[in-house]
Parts: structure tokens; C-alpha cells; sequence
């Protein structure tokens, strides 16, 4: 044992808290129980150390060794491609698939949390070297937290108002509101639909959200996270029962229609309101008119 031995086992110890700190399963059901979980710790761990041991590096002017950070960074884009990897294959089976834009923004999620264990290692083991355990520990809280806060993005009901629309046929059209869904002939389907079926309305805020809900991976987000979380009224073979998510190209509106097995509105309002917004998604057109105007 040495002088940095208590160091380096506090930072790895900060660092490993901050990602199982972050590590959450949801309803979603990912990472799953217990070998997801299981790799993401090992990953944690491996982020700890490498951070950790930087700090001393540094103090004893071993800068070969900081080369290792630019080694990790290689390693954990590896986690995002085996996330990705992984998530298409599984979503192949889902009955209403997440769609890539989703799946990029958990690989990503998954990656970036790696590099806030990196940075939380090494700023508790810098506190602690620098002044004492104390600090450190402080330091360690206070990084931990901002990693938490940085691991939630923004919600759909921060960037549109939700509202319940019953759905309704004209003729064979299926409507929510006056957005067309999709044509359902058989009279058999459209009483199922008109049973089991729910629809909303997505009045964006700005115009910058109506251009972000406009996007396809950021509707089918929608589409997963209420099937997921209710349930969904259908099973492969079955086209008329698909959950389905339409604009009106007028406004920007979005209609959404779900068919989910838990039919209760206040609980689905509240799915909806806390489906993500994926930053693949997002899109800033006001700033490019800012520019232009300038």
C-alpha cells in the first residue's frame, strides 16, 4: 500500500455509486434483469479506475498513462454499437418496435454515462489528493448529482399540450379529430378499434416542436412507450390494429392512436406526457431564420 491506495479506492468506489445511481430499469424493461445490469456495473467499474488512476498519473508525471483515457474512449464506443446491435435485433420481436431513432438515443445514453463516471472518478480522487477525504467525498456527491441530472433529457408535455380525442370512423376512414389514421374496412376491425381504441392530440408549442414531433423515430417513440407501459390490443397478422401516429399537415398537429389493454385516460395522459424526447429528434429551425435575419 501506498499514498494513492485510499485515493484510488475512493474514486473507484464515487464512481461505481454514480452509475448505479444512474442505472435505472423501467417499464421498458432496459437494461434487463440481472446480466444487463451486470455488464453495465462491469463497464462502471473499468470507467471508475481509469479515472481514478489519472489523477495520480498526473501528480508523478506519468502522462504515458493518460493515453489509457484515449484507449477507453475507443472501448466505450463499443458499448454503443453492442447496445444498438442488440436493441434492433430484440426490436425486430416487439409488437410495436421502438425504430431506430429511439434505439440510437439509448446506445448513446448508455455511452455518454460512461464518460460521467470517468469524470466524477476523477474529480472526487483530485479532492481528495489535493485537500482530504472530506472534500473529496463532497466533491463526489456534488458530481454525482450533476450526472444524475444530466442523464433526464426533456419530456413530450414540456413541448406540447395533450389531448384525449375518442376516435371515429367516417365511412371506412378511421379519424382522431379530423387527422386521417388509416382505412379499416371490415366492420368486425372498426368495432374492435372503436372498443379498444384511444387517441390524442399534440398541439405543439413553438414552432420548433411542431417540427421535433413531426420527426418519424420521435412519433414511433411515442407509439412504444404507451404500448409498453399499457399494453397493446393486437398480435402479429393483424395490420388494422397497429398503433399508428399521423400529422396534420396544416397546422403541425399529431394524431396518436393507441389500442391499449389498460384502458384508463389519466394513467395513458401520463405515459404520454413523460415519453422522452429523443435528441436525435430535435430540431431548432428558429435558430436558422435567426441567423438569416441577422
Amino acid at each position: 500500500m501506498n499514498e494513492y491506495t485510499y485515493p484510488i479506492l475512493f474514486g473507484v468506489i464515487i464512481g461505481l455509486a454514480t452509475r448505479i445511481y444512474m442505472l435505472k430499469t423501467d417499464y421498458r424493461q432496459y437494461p434487463t434483469y440481472l446480466h444487463g445490469k451486470v455488464i453495465h456495473l462491469s463497464l462502471a467499474f473499468i470507467a471508475a479506475g481509469l479515472g481514478t488512476i489519472a489523477v495520480p498519473a498526473i501528480m508523478e508525471e506519468e502522462f504515458a498513462a493518460i493515453t489509457f483515457l484515449a484507449l477507453a474512449a475507443s472501448q466505450f464506443r463499443d458499448v454503443r454499437n453492442m447496445e444498438r446491435n442488440t436493441l434492433t435485433e430484440l426490436d425486430g420481436y416487439e409488437l410495436v418496435p421502438r425504430g431506430s431513432t429511439y434505439i440510437e438515443g439509448i446506445a448513446i445514453a448508455f455511452e455518454g454515462r460512461n464518460y460521467l463516471v470517468i469524470i466524477t472518478s476523477f474529480l472526487a480522487t483530485l479532492a481528495y489528493l489535493v485537500a482530504n477525504f472530506w472534500v473529496g467525498l463532497v466533491v463526489g456527491i456534488g458530481a454525482m448529482l450533476i450526472s444524475h441530472r444530466l442523464m433526464t433529457g426533456g419530456q413530450i408535455k414540456d413541448i406540447v399540450e395533450i389531448q384525449y380525442v375518442k376516435p371515429h370512423f367516417k365511412d371506412a376512414g378511421l379519424y382522431v379529430d379530423n387527422i386521417y389514421i388509416m382505412n379499416i374496412g371490415l366492420p368486425e376491425r372498426q368495432k374492435e378499434v372503436l372498443q379498444y381504441g384511444m387517441g390524442f392530440i399534440l398541439t405543439p408549442k413553438n414552432f420548433n416542436a411542431r417540427t421535433t414531433i413531426a420527426n418519424l423515430g420521435q412519433r414511433q417513440a411515442i407509439l412504444h412507450d404507451m404500448s409498453t407501459a399499457l399494453g397493446v390490443y393486437r398480435d402479429s397478422g393483424t395490420p388494422a390494429l397497429v398503433p399508428l401516429a399521423k400529422r396534420d399537415l396544416n397546422d403541425g398537429r399529431v394524431g396518436v392512436f393507441v389500442l391499449p389493454q389498460e384502458q384508463d385516460l389519466e394513467i395513458a395522459m401520463s405515459i404520454l406526457g413523460q415519453v422522452p424526447t429523443l435528441e436525435n429528434a430535435i430540431r431548432m429551425p428558429t435558430e436558422k431564420i435567426k441567423e438569416k435575419v441577422k
